[in-house]
């Protein structure tokens, strides 16, 4: 992407890389900005079931607490149960997307005026049902129809009180779950520490090669594996090896033991752990090699969001215990220049995917055991600034979809009047604490106030049945 494309800030830019280099076992935490916070869980342990040598895709974080027997027990179970009652998804749209775009209010007088270049035609996107004020961007058709077919419900203007435009902060916020640069686990990881257990560090999934902060735990292991396919055995010392053979071979060091060598010995159980693990996702893959997740639904092209979607989907019909995941949605929603491109293509990735996931779902007769969380760091300044862009704002746009939600709307727009701040941020009518408060309470059946630090103070809502 040329400078002169790149519609995104710096500070992005390096809150994205710190994001990424927490995850780097043994490489120690990047630099961090004075008064920048540290990412929830860089304080967690890391270990790999196999070393990164061999290429063990899959990365678990606080395994200090898993013994060789637990974790073989661990990984039948996830593998071969019925699956949980309950599995929430997070989904993570990275930049700060403009809300006033996704829900443009073209019944606001003030619309046009703040955005001469940006503002949408009364007839571009469909009405928002829930209030017609708003119309939904084009690029929302599908959410615009599970909205309508009762699947998805919207919180117009979400945020928080005394809003941080950083997007490192602010995204920490969201992560932990609290207005608290210090606190180092995830909202997710809390309740993860009370519904889950030591022996099953996929309870816990992060569909991305690092560990995403929102599942951060203190107590219980979680793990990363971007793709079910891509967990495999490899090395690059071995090219003339066929690949089947080289991942028996390694699987076959399961069976090694020696009394006198406890190394030798404790490699073996790992590597017999890994190997079962790679078996119950062989499943996955077909005879050309390529992801098979065995789904009428088709997905769109659009790389690895819609192949980690799949993945999940056919994880959870196969009966792996997954409570929580979470993962990135595609597209660059930081539009500081040029916005309705690249806004819209992020969109249309993002919306398309996940209403095949939710079709997906409901195919395999899980619609009812799984929600999922979409969600932004902040929202944009209600005017458009000189580059056809929109800066950094306050509230944004969130939403809830699933089977089992119980209202379209939650909260409600302000308007573009006395909803502005002095600032020319829109101002949330719902804290994104509440809404965690809830779907711990409703979801996972775990009082509110133990997950959130200010979870006494936040009201609850009504969201799911």
């Amino acid at each position: 992407m040329s400078g002169r494309d790149c519609h995104h800030c710096n500070e992005f830019t390096r809150a994205r890389l710190l994001h990424q280099g927490t995850a780097e076992a043994g490489r120690g935490l990047p630099a961090i900005e004075p008064g920048m916070p540290s990412p929830a869980g860089t304080g967690l342990s890391r270990g790999a079931f196999l070393s990164r040598s061999l290429g063990a895709m899959l990365t678990v974080y606080g395994a200090s607490a898993l013994g060789p027997r637990s974790f073989d027990e661990a990984i039948a179970h996830a593998a071969g149960g019925a699956g949980p009652d309950t599995t929430l998804v997070s989904v993570f749209a990275p930049g700060g997307w403009d809300g006033l775009s996704l829900l443009y209010p073209n019944g606001d007088a003030n619309y046009r005026a703040l955005r001469p270049e940006l503002a949408f035609k009364p007839e571009d996107g469909p009405v928002f049902e829930s209030d017609r004020r708003l119309h939904w961007h084009p690029s929302l058709a599908p959410f615009a129809k599970l909205h309508g077919q009762g699947k998805l419900t919207v919180f117009p203007a979400i945020g928080y009180t005394d809003p941080n435009q950083s997007h490192f902060t602010s995204r920490h916020y969201w992560e932990v779950g609290a207005l608290d640069p210090q606190l180092g686990t995830g909202w997710l990881g809390r309740i993860l520490d009370i519904i889950g257990d030591d022996s099953n560090p996929l309870q816990g999934l992060s569909l991305d090669p690092t560990l995403l902060p929102s599942l951060a735990t203190e107590k219980v292991p979680v793990a990363t594996l971007q793709n079910p396919t891509s967990y495999s055995f490899d090395s690059q010392n071995v090219s003339d090896v066929p690949g089947v053979l080289l991942q028996d071979a390694i699987g076959a060091l399961g069976g090694l033991s020696d009394a006198t060598d406890p190394f030798l010995t404790q490699a073996s159980v790992v590597a017999a752990q890994s190997d079962q693990l790679r078996r119950n996702l062989a499943r996955f893959i077909g005879p050309n090699g390529q992801a098979n997740f065995h789904t009428k639904v088709t997905y769109p092209d659009n790389g690895p969001f819609s192949s980690s979607l799949a993945g999940l989907a056919a994880l959870l019909h196969a009966g792996f215990s997954i409570r929580a995941a979470a993962l990135q949605a595609p597209g660059e929603f930081d539009t500081h220049s040029q916005e309705a491109g690249a806004l819209a293509q992020g969109l249309q990735q993002t919306s398309q995917a996940l209403a095949a996931f939710q079709h997906d779902l409901e195919q395999r007769n899980l619609g009812h055991r799984v929600v999922t969380l979409i969600w932004s760091e902040f929202g944009r300044r209600a005017a458009q600034n000189d580059t056809d862009g929109t800066d950094h704002g306050a509230a944004g746009v969130a939403f809830l979809l699933g089977e089992r939600v119980k209202h379209r709307m939650v909260g409600e727009f302000p308007g573009l009047g006395k909803g502005l701040d002095a600032n020319g941020n829109l101002r949330e009518t719902v804290d994104f604490r509440s809404l965690y408060k809830s779907l711990a309470e409703q979801w996972f059946g775990v009082d509110g106030n133990l997950i959130l630090p200010d979870g006494k103070t936040m009201p609850s809502f009504s969201l799911l049945s």
